[in-house]
This record gives C-alpha cells, structure tokens and sequence, in this order.
C-alpha cells in the first residue's frame, strides 16, 4: 500500500496506516504526529520528516524514515525497530521498554530517559553521530550506544550523561576522556569482553546503513553503569 502524505491531517494519515497492509510506503510526511502509534505486524516506510512521537507505544512494527525525525521518536515503544537515516530530535526513546531504535545521525537532548528493562525484555538505542546532554536520564536498564562517527577527536555527547542512572549501561565510541558526568555514573574502557555484549548490535547498526561493523568495533569504547559508591538514591536523602 503507498499512500501520498501531503496536506494529510494526522488522525486521517494513520486511519489509512492501520487500514493497510502488512507493508506501508507513505511520501511526502511533513511533520504529521503519533506515525505508527502502537502499531504491530506491519512495516512502515518512510519519505520525509514524521513529527512528534513517531513510534510512540510501537508493539512490533518495523519503521524506517528515509530522512529525519522530530522529539519523543519511540516514546515508551514495547518492541519493534526504528531505523532513522538522518537525525532524531530530543527524548528519543523515552520511557523506552523494548525494542530498538538505530539513528544514523545526531540525536538530540535526554536521549534514554528513563528507558527501562524488564527479564528478556532489553531496549536499545544506537545513535551513529552525537548525542545533546542528559543522555541516559534516570536510566533504568537497557542499551544505549554512542558511535560518534564523524565527531572523531571530540566527545560525542553533551553534559550531564547518566544523570541519575540507576541501571542500563551507556558504550560511547571515543579517544577522548569523557568529562562532567555526574557522580552517579562508573566509567571505565569497555574491554573486549564488555564488547562481545555489543557487537550483535554494532553489526545491526552497519547493516541498515551500509557501513563497516569491525571498524567501528576495533576503536575504543567506554562503558558507562551506576556508581555503586555514590547511588541515584542519595540524591535524595539526607545521608
């Protein structure tokens, strides 16, 4: 089924979603809202920029944007895939509890916050370029990969990373110490062994853009997890 976006109203838009087939081509999305809300057993491909909360409850589908997303892509999805060639926005992946999202770009602000795992139920957010600051906000458990391509000899992420991580663990791709993060946070160089848990999805990630996985594999990562001297809790207690 392929259906012509423009001028489309978003409630309209994904009536004609759900109503489809298993395959959805959509052209011409120019910032409709809620694409894909909940949606399972389809695959969704997209032209354009979809707005706000792409993905939001995605139980399953499979959403690829050929272009950029706007805030809140993936907003509490339970399973499914979200493949972005461009950029993503602000809480991308918020309250995140399955599933993955892989960006190819940049992602915005508060990435991850508050993503959250639960038995076999592992989320995971792949961002190819940098990520704003307060990535991993209140990070309860999952996946968050920071590949930093073409940010090589910088960091790839802003201020605050992990602020309040209380489980989950970050992998940042970089040669450069990673500075002010907060005291919650243990950083340390991701050893080969720390990378065996990753490489799957590194090799996900070049897949679906075409790129090289074992060069990406073969530079340094650190491994961001909760500091169990100085936990989330004491935040916000007297002692």
């Amino acid at each position: 089924m392929s259906i012509i976006a423009k001028n489309m109203h978003f409630k309209e838009l994904n009536e004609r979603i759900k109503a489809g087939g298993t395959y959805v081509h959509i052209d011409d999305v120019f910032g409709q809202r809620f694409i894909g809300s909940a949606l399972n057993g389809k695959t969704l491909s997209i032209n354009g920029t979809p707005g706000n909360a792409l993905g939001c409850y995605l139980d399953g589908a499979v959403i690829e944007v050929h272009g950029n997303a706007q805030d809140a892509t993936g907003d509490t999805m339970n399973d499914g895939k979200i493949i972005i060639h461009g950029n993503a926005g602000d809480a991308l992946g918020y309250a995140m509890r399955g599933g993955s999202i892989f960006v190819k770009g940049n992602a915005g602000y508060r990435t991850g916050i508050h993503m959250k795992e639960y038995k076999d139920r592992i989320p995971v957010i792949v961002i190819g370029g940098r990520a704003g600051s307060f990535l991993g906000e209140y990070l309860a458990g999952g996946l968050i990969i920071v590949l930093g391509i073409g940010a090589e000899g910088e960091q790839p992420v802003g201020n605050f990373t992990g602020t309040g991580m209380h489980g989950g663990k970050i992998f940042i791709r970089t040669t450069v110490d990673l500075i002010a993060l907060p005291a919650q946070v243990a950083v340390e160089i991701a050893t080969k062994e720390d990378l065996q848990e990753i490489e799957p999805i590194i090799k996900e990630f070049a897949s679906n853009f075409g790129m090289d996985s074992a060069s990406l594999l073969n530079d340094q990562f650190f491994i961001l997890k909760p500091n169990a001297k100085n936990p989330y809790k004491q935040l916000y207690t007297a002692n």
